[in-house]
């Protein structure tokens, strides 16, 4: 197959979305990875047909090995190739960072089953098919939250962190056919983060990070839809780096 394809985890709404619509918009075949309700991922996978891509939509928890095998199993049956894998699939826990005793060690086992074992997982799942188009990317979905001590719980800052170390280390490994980067985002205006806060905490979370960022501004789904695009489809010689769209979170304004 000649066109070339994107797998992007937890892309029925959010990040995953407007990236896989991105990659369908500049004639990549995608697939639309969910782990609960299918509604939504279908809504999205249509939207990509309509953009001109093939879509594959996969139910996968991918904190199960046998899920991502199994789903690179079926990328590999329908197109036998992977060129670009997103992984944007996140869990967190809403705990005020104060309160230690909102966190149970169950907490933290969840939350890096996904965000950092489940990364590893699907990395390594689909191994055999980036490999057979050198120059092939990895693009891991990390938060400013990992280097700043902000975020919606420890469980979920520690766990950003330790998938931007697995990113370096993954990027020595795979090397040179496989490159390796993560994308730290800021504040990203999703259901799932509103949702999380609730309508006033997630007010006032917005116009507090606007009043701390160099550019006064909050991100967006396509903004970091973009910059996967960039690191997944360019970025030739890019591999083992942090790439920071915070609107200017991490260096505050003058």
């Amino acid at each position: 197959m000649d066109r070339k394809v994107c797998v992007v985890t937890g892309s029925s709404s959010g990040i995953g979305a407007a990236t896989a619509k991105l990659f369908a918009k500049n004639g990549w075949n995608v697939v639309i990875n969910f782990s609960r309700d299918a509604t939504p991922a279908q809504a999205v996978a249509q939207e990509c047909r309509t953009l001109g891509a093939e879509v594959l939509i996969i139910k996968a928890d991918i904190s199960s090995d046998d899920d991502c095998r199994r789903m690179a199993a079926e990328v590999g049956s329908a197109w036998g190739r992977t060129d670009v894998l997103v992984n944007n699939a996140g869990a967190t826990k809403f705990v005020a960072l104060k309160d230690l005793d909102g966190l149970s060690a169950d907490d933290f086992h969840t939350i890096y089953g996904v965000n950092v074992i489940g990364a590893y997982q699907m990395t390594r799942a689909f191994v055999p098919l980036l490999k057979k188009h050198p120059g092939s990317g990895v693009v891991n979905i990390s938060s400013v939250a990992s280097i700043m001590g902000l975020g919606s719980s420890i469980a979920y800052m520690a766990s950003k962190g330790a998938l931007n170390a697995m990113t370096v280390g993954l990027a020595r490994a795979l090397g040179p056919e496989i490159r390796v980067n993560a994308i730290a985002p800021g504040l990203v205006e999703t259901p799932w983060l509103q949702n999380g806060l609730g309508p006033e905490r997630y007010a006032a979370s917005v116009e507090n990070y606007k009043s701390r960022a160099a550019l006064e501004t909050v991100i967006s789904p396509e903004d970091i839809a973009d910059a996967a695009w960039w690191l997944g489809a360019g970025a030739a010689k890019t591999t083992g780096e942090l790439l920071l769209v915070d609107a200017g979170l991490r260096i505050t304004k003058a």
